[in-house]
């Protein structure tokens, strides 16, 4: 039996590495698709194109627009001269935020009275505008407390925030690993859900059929290559992800060997599921992408699972990308072990079994 699995799996690598198009996907796919991710999927605001509208003209003014500027946060482009200015700037969106110095800003900085700065955001984005809104306080606050006024606020709180795990707060941290997961999920689903389908395209199966095989043999001959495949490529983006992009990775390199493992399990059943229920490889592609993008956008990976509907809440549950990304953003950002991450690790395992059954019974009577 073992010797049958073997020769059926190196029948399969030589089949993979033969076709052009699957080199592409197993090895520069996953590279790709971590590069684009990392920089484009980000929730950090920065170089804001700002309007300054200065009408106090004076020294404190002039260093309020030197600190926004110098914060990386606010490039101011626009100098106007009138509020009507202002609207036309933000109304033909040359800009996403204005900010109006009004007379006088000088003297009741000097005198240590309240004063106004006026925040002006396209509210389009709500959350780009919501962000804008606050570096533009939290700097303005800042100012104020150098220069020992209170433009915004009367002292007598002092707020002293830390974050854990991620200190400089940079989205990047908490996105690549998440990337990761789902890069590694379409890889494999891709190549699981065409590995039948192609047999049947090209006309081998039949000829497999006939051979001393049998289907739980035949099933591990196409699912254990994918399953290598697919511990090479999260070795690959992880390599890319820690020396390319500077992620930092505090857990424990096994515990995620294991937990891949484990994820793959869930991923090569869906795939092989998925294979079983599709005649051509435009069917099994199309399949493939019915179910990946319903699971990323289910995942948590781009909305918090807390804040969707009760009953698609419960949907997310089946979705095996939900406990993978707690799991590796949980080993590298803050290192937590299996004493932590088991729930979702038993989660994944029972998911697993289940949708492997499901595939191996499928693919059984689909032999038959």
């Amino acid at each position: 039996m073992l010797e049958r699995i073997k020769q059926m799996v190196i029948k399969e690598f030589i089949q993979v590495f033969r076709d052009k198009r699957m080199k592409a996907i197993v090895f520069f796919t996953p590279i790709m698709q971590l590069l684009v991710f990392g920089y484009a999927v980000t929730t950090d605001i920065n170089n804001i194109t700002t309007a300054y509208y200065d009408l106090d003209k004076s020294y404190e003014s002039r260093e309020l627009a030197r600190r926004l500027e110098s914060s990386g946060y606010f490039q101011i482009k626009y100098t106007p001269e009138s509020v009507k200015e202002i609207q036309e700037l933000v109304d033909r969106g040359k800009v996403l935020c204005a900010i109006q110095i009004n007379r006088g800003f000088s003297r009741d900085v000097k005198k240590g009275i309240p004063t106004e700065v006026q925040v002006i955001v396209d509210g389009t984005d709500s959350n780009t505008a919501t962000v804008a809104m606050a570096y533009a306080n939290n700097i303005t606050m800042k100012y104020a407390k150098d220069i020992g006024s209170n433009i915004i606020s009367p002292p007598g709180i002092n707020l002293s925030a830390r974050a854990w795990y991620n200190p400089d707060l940079r989205s990047r941290n908490y996105n690549v690993p998440g990337v990761i997961a789902i890069v590694i999920m379409l890889t494999c689903l891709l190549l699981t859900s065409m590995a039948v389908v192609r047999e049947r395209e090209i006309g081998t199966m039949e000829q497999l059929m006939v051979t001393p095989l049998k289907p739980i043999e035949l099933m591990f001959g196409k699912t254990i290559p994918f399953a290598v495949i697919g511990f090479f490529d999260v070795f690959l983006v992880t390599l890319v992800a820690l020396f390319w992009f500077d992620i930092p990775m505090k857990g424990s390199l096994e515990l995620m060997t294991l937990a891949t493992g484990i994820y793959l399990l869930s991923v090569l059943g869906i795939g092989l599921f998925i294979s079983t229920i599709s005649r051509t490889q435009q069917q099994a592609l199309m399949a493939t992408f019915l179910f990946y993008i319903p699971a990323v956008l289910l995942s948590g990976f781009m909305f918090p699972i807390e804040n969707m509907p009760r009953i698609i809440q419960y949907g997310t549950f089946i979705n095996p990308l939900r406990y993978f990304l707690v799991i590796i953003r949980g080993i590298f950002l803050k290192g937590n072990g299996i004493g932590i991450l088991w729930p979702q690790m038993a989660a994944l395992l029972i998911l697993g079994i289940v949708v492997m059954t499901i595939s191996s019974l499928r693919f059984k009577k689909r032999l038959g």
